[in-house]
């Protein structure tokens, strides 16, 4: 049997129509996009396109996409960028934000600012009322996801801007995780400024964006020849730019096909699962529809996760374990999942080429691995 992908949340496979947008610009069209000449000019030109294909998918003006190297140089760049200008004060960010915006918040420390971590309940939802109470402390930035990597758990982020505007701070969002599952809006949000990443919507590896509002200034991480508006200095990489706007062309198009797709595969894998004595994680909240987060008392996340490999079905890890020193989910644990049972976590990811038949395939492994992992820990006591 093929091997069964169902971890579209970490990554997903370049899409056909991609490779074949960026090919020209790996092979005959190689020019700096820098340089004056005919092949520079055509390698401009496509930047162009692709900054436009960008700014369309999110409801913004190509000057507002800042090209970068993918969504943790983005996240960096806001967070940095805009401590570089503001005062010290305050940064609030979510219990279960990316390591990517909780790392650099967390660095703002030595430079006198300080953190402040957003509550959520147990749905796995960013608490409005934590965040009234937190924007009564000097705030400057507020940082946000639109969606929950694990769970899947959309946030109120719109709702979080506004309180967040009010108060003078400026409002970020990481939507990696959102793009091309559901309707991403910047205008709409409210926000300041928003991370997005090509290799979540079939596109290439390498290839991200900060949307920024016109309005505010950052401080660039890399200084250079002033390249992307003088905020991200460095030869642009023409081919995964180009296969970024390529992505976010498909994603428009097929958003409203797609969505409600796998919707309905994530209801038929949750049903099966819950069946077999699965609990899900923030099942009671809006979630992207393709993205669900389950575990089996008493069975360790990592082992089932071993084991549906073998089977030939790739699944991830809830949490960031390591034989040596297993830490459950920090987003669980925010979430006040019990660590015994957030250790178990397993993330399922749906994407464009899952089928039904792959859904019940996998349904039937899981059930045959659950029994047989259950007999080994009964038969050790």
């Amino acid at each position: 049997m093929a091997f069964v992908y169902f971890d579209h949340n970490a990554t997903t496979p370049l899409d056909e129509r991609v490779l074949a947008a960026m090919l020209p610009f790996l092979r005959e069209q190689y020019g700096n996009a820098s340089s004056r000449h005919d092949l520079g000019i055509t390698a401009r030109r496509a930047i162009d396109t692709a900054r436009e294909q960008v700014a369309a998918l999110v409801n913004v003006r190509p000057p507002q996409v800042v090209f970068t190297s993918g969504g943790t140089e983005a996240n960096n760049l806001f967070i940095k960028g805009a401590a570089e200008i503001l005062k010290p004060s305050q940064i609030a960010i979510s219990g279960i934000e990316h390591p990517c915006v909780a790392k650099p918040a967390a660095a703002l420390v030595r430079r006198g600012w300080a953190v402040r971590k957003l509550g959520v309940n147990r749905d796995g939802v960013v608490d409005v009322n934590d965040v009234d109470a937190a924007l009564q402390t000097p705030t400057g930035i507020v940082s946000v996801m639109l969606a929950n990597n694990e769970t899947g758990v959309i946030q109120p982020v719109a709702e979080v801007a506004q309180r967040a505007r009010v108060a003078k701070a400026w409002m970020h969002t990481d939507a990696v995780q959102a793009l091309g599952k559901i309707a991403v809006d910047f205008e709409a949000l409210n926000v300041h400024a928003m991370t997005l990443s090509a290799h979540k919507i079939y596109g290439p590896k390498g290839a991200g964006a900060l949307i920024v509002d016109k309005r505010i200034e950052l401080a660039p991480l890399i200084a250079g020849g002033g390249h992307e508006h003088g905020m991200r200095s460095g030869t642009e990489n023409v081919p995964a730019i180009v296969g970024f706007g390529a992505a976010a062309d498909l994603a428009a198009s097929r958003l409203n096909e797609l969505a409600p797709r796998l919707e309905k595969l994530r209801a038929r894998v949750e049903q099966g699962l819950v069946q077999l004595g699965a609990v899900i994680f923030g099942n009671q909240s809006q979630r992207l529809p393709n993205t669900s987060y389950f575990a089996f008392r008493g069975i360790d996340g990592e082992t089932l996760i071993i084991e549906l490999d073998k089977l030939g079905f790739g699944v991830a890890a809830g949490a960031a374990c390591s034989s040596a020193n297993p830490e459950p989910s920090a987003t669980l644990l925010a979430m006040g999942v019990a660590p015994e049972i957030a250790r178990g976590a397993v993330r399922f990811s749906l994407g464009a080429s899952n089928t039904g038949q792959q859904v019940d395939d996998f349904l039937n492994a899981v059930k045959n691995v659950v029994a047989r992992l259950k007999n080994l820990t009964a038969m050790a006591v």
